[in-house]
């Protein structure tokens, strides 16, 4: 394949890795497959960039977080190597930092390593990630769940055999709206978030439009979203309503604009990830509940519940971390329930 730091050094990566026979390419080049975002003005992004501003300023902020980000590849490379330009880096408390900015890999859709962060990072790491051989290997790059990334170069060995991957079997992709926990909050690396998890099972790609405190059901994130190509809906945004009313004046508006754009497609729609609920929560349920059964009574066929106790039913009350966020047990109920439904769905 072609790569401008072969015919220009200047463009050439440059690196404290020790390989002698490294050769980093740019993952916008071919033989690359880039799911999930897309580059636009020096960032990869969720969504456009005129979109997300005129949605809000939340999700103007969070569109460049980089959750549901993937770049595929097949090579016989006896190692894998990252060299990651970022920044918005995410820091929090209970929040592993290898979920909130690290990339991690899987080989034939099986986990390998994570690309581990320094503590210290400020705009961008690199690392690398050795096999036992050097045979071919079809790669998945899943990208930080929080933090921006602004240029992502892979490296291998300048040996080895580079080719773009099989397609996904669902190729249009499954599309996700939600709050910080669509998001992918708290997982402890990327892919762990229960979106990940479900398109391992289910060899499905995926878009993650979950945006941390700022998923309201906003007009113009509907209007975008029902615009989308994709294969099913998948949405749970009461954690980010401010009040029963406002979920109760946006919610089925929500179903009925992306129904209306795509009669045919399946629309699963979620309450908020939690098994003991609180009566405000139980009345956003009921909210949630009556979207569910007006699109049944009026004849709508391929429309979902999965109600949050369901969600968490495996993990109980130890799947978070935060009594919100859930952790890897909290992501790995979830994805079983999703998975389970989405599976019967899409097959």
């Amino acid at each position: 394949m072609s790569d401008i730091s072969i015919i220009d050094s200047n463009f050439k990566v440059q690196t404290n890795l020790k390989e002698q026979d490294i050769q980093f390419y740019n993952v916008n080049c071919a033989s690359f497959q880039v799911c999930g975002v897309f580059y636009e003005n020096g960032k990869f992004r969720r969504m456009p960039e005129i979109v997300a501003k005129n949605v809000s300023d939340g999700v103007f902020c969070l569109h460049v977080h980089a959750a549901g980000g993937r770049v595929r590849f097949k090579t016989d490379s006896s190692y894998v190597a990252i060299h990651a330009k970022m920044s918005n880096i995410g820091k929090m408390p209970h929040f592993a930092l290898t979920g909130s900015a690290g990339f991690d890999l899987y080989a034939n859709n099986h986990y390998i390593s994570t690309f581990v962060v320094p503590f210290d990072i400020n705009d961008g790491y690199e690392s690398i990630i050795h096999f036992q051989s050097n045979k071919m290997r079809e790669i998945t790059i899943n990208f930080p769940l929080y933090s921006s990334v602004d240029e992502l170069y892979v490296g291998i060995s300048d040996q080895a055999e580079l080719y773009a991957p099989e397609p996904y079997r669902v190729k249009e992709p499954i599309v996700y709206y939600g709050s910080s926990i669509t998001q992918g909050g708290c997982a402890s690396r990327p892919g762990m978030s229960y979106e990940s998890i479900v398109s391992r099972r289910l060899n499905a790609d995926f878009i993650n439009l979950g945006f941390s405190g700022n998923a309201k059901g906003e007009d113009k994130i509907g209007e975008y979203i029902s615009g989308l190509k994709m294969s099913c809906f998948v949405y749970d945004y009461d954690h980010n309503a401010p009040s029963v009313e406002h979920l109760k004046n946006t919610h089925e508006k929500m179903f009925k604009r992306i129904r209306r754009n795509n009669p045919n497609i399946p629309i699963v729609i979620m309450s908020r990830p939690k098994f003991d609920l609180t009566e405000d929560e139980m009345l956003r349920l009921d909210v949630i509940k009556t979207t569910y059964k007006n699109a049944v009574e009026n004849g709508d066929k391929n429309v979902y519940l999965i109600e949050g106790r369901t969600l968490m039913e495996m993990a109980g009350d130890e799947g978070t971390v935060d009594n919100c966020h859930p952790n890897d047990f909290g992501f790995a109920s979830m994805a079983k329930v999703v998975g389970d439904v989405l599976a019967k769905i899409l097959n």
